[in-house]
């Protein structure tokens, strides 16, 4: 008897994800895999699953439609908690990106990329997405959706003639109500900021994190840029995801996507799994 038992047990783990495999302690940002999603949706939709994720940042579909998107993402019990939208279509065209969001089953809309000139974020920039962000924010939570901007490196700029950063002025000025934040924990150490001292400047503003490191020894950059090798296991770098972690959980932060851009995200991903499950 108890040899049938177990024998049930372990076929049915092979069919039951969450018997086979512990759940990932954070989400996934989907661009993480954006090479293998180009050449099979459906299987790295049912990697992504198997590797422990229930929650995805979407950013982008591949070709497929929004709808048969969703569909295999449903498939594989993944929820996508936010998705993606250009600053256009935020300034331009908003219900786009309320449907869009709507089909996806997306709370969280992230915008990653203020259009700038060259590698020099100015006043005028910074004015202009204060303007779009808290338009278009109030607009999508009427509809029950909360607009967040995504951390990128060059908004850490410093004003002419001021201590302030375009960051320090920008924050302040985005009405909470209908704009908050994402974290990339990376492109906050990028131009030589502290993650866990800007959480600690702009409290409760962060509800969303990604979490990325970096090779040590990579240079310092304020352009938004960088060779994308340099994303390294969660842990093996210089950013602090311990550090971050700890600081996060009294921040109110409310979820955390792993996001790791490197040629080698997919071999890298199980160990940044087990690097957060072995935190304290």
């Amino acid at each position: 008897m108890k040899k049938h038992l177990l024998s049930a047990f372990l076929l049915a783990a092979l069919f039951i994800p969450s018997l086979a495999q512990q759940t990932a302690p954070v989400g996934l940002e989907l661009y993480s895999f954006r090479d293998q999603f180009k050449a099979d949706v459906p299987g790295t939709m049912a990697k992504v699953r198997q590797m422990g994720f229930r929650e995805v940042e979407v950013a982008g579909t591949y070709g497929m439609t929004l709808e048969a998107f969703r569909k295999e993402l449903d498939k594989n019990g993944l929820k996508a908690i936010s998705t993606g939208a250009s600053f256009e279509d935020l300034e331009n065209n908003v219900p786009k990106v309320i449907n869009e969001a709507k089909i996806l089953g997306a709370k969280y809309v992230v915008c990653a990329w203020i259009p700038h000139t060259a590698d020099l974020f100015t006043q005028g920039d910074a004015d202009r997405a204060i303007d779009v962000f808290n338009t278009a924010g109030k607009l999508l939570a009427d509809e029950k959706i909360t607009l967040c901007y995504h951390t990128h490196g060059y908004e850490f700029q410093k004003i002419p003639d001021m201590q302030a950063t375009y960051f320090d002025y920008m924050v302040p000025q985005l009405d909470p109500k209908y704009v908050n934040l994402e974290m990339d924990v990376y492109w906050v150490k990028a131009p030589g900021e502290d993650p866990v001292a800007i959480l600690k400047k702009f409290p409760k503003r962060f509800l969303l994190a990604h979490l990325k490191d970096r090779k040590p020894g990579t240079p310092n950059t304020m352009s938004g840029h960088d060779d994308v090798e340099s994303n390294v296991v969660l842990g093996a770098g210089d950013v602090g995801i311990a550090a971050f972690m700890a600081a996060a959980k009294k921040a109110g932060i409310k979820h955390f996507f792993i996001e790791d851009e490197s040629s080698r995200a997919m071999e890298q991903m199980p160990k940044s799994i087990a690097f957060l499950q072995g935190l304290k």
